[in-house]
């Protein structure tokens, strides 16, 4: 198995309202399959499917799909980027779980969760700078 992730899939109750969210941070949805909707992440996929038919797709019940312990993380170019899409999280409809603040290794972060609960670290990194045009961080060390 090569090492990588090509879609990310979220598990939501209302794809529409989670769907709403994201486009009022600015992302847009892509053509996808009926019932699950799509944003292109510059060479990944993120998938909001509705619960119920996730499982049916996966062949389980819908209660064993829980859920895991998953941070999903955006780097921002700088600080005022982070601030930026933490200032639009709660009037997107989300919450703001630990407002921006530097970071013990240097960076600046924050938290926020989407509607469903899937919760997002924004962050900046200064040792690791976005490489100019896509949203991938060369790894430092962090």
């Amino acid at each position: 198995m090569e090492q990588r992730i090509s879609l990310i899939t979220l598990g939501v109750a209302d794809a529409e309202k989670a769907a709403a969210f994201y486009d009022a941070l600015g992302w847009v949805r892509v053509e996808a399959q009926e019932g699950v909707i799509a944003y292109d992440l510059l060479g990944q996929t993120l998938g909001l499917y509705p619960l119920d038919r996730l499982a049916e797709d996966i062949g389980i019940d819908v209660a064993q799909l829980g859920r895991g312990a998953l941070t999903l993380g955006y780097n921002a170019r700088d600080r005022a980027g982070v601030d930026d899409v933490m200032g639009r999280v709660e009037g997107a409809g989300g919450t703001v779980l630990k407002a921006p603040q530097e970071v013990f290794w240097g960076g600046y972060h924050g938290y926020f969760s989407d509607p469903e609960g899937h919760i997002w670290e924004v962050a900046h990194n200064p040792f690791s700078p976005l490489r100019e045009g896509d949203g991938a961080f060369r790894w430092l060390g962090y």
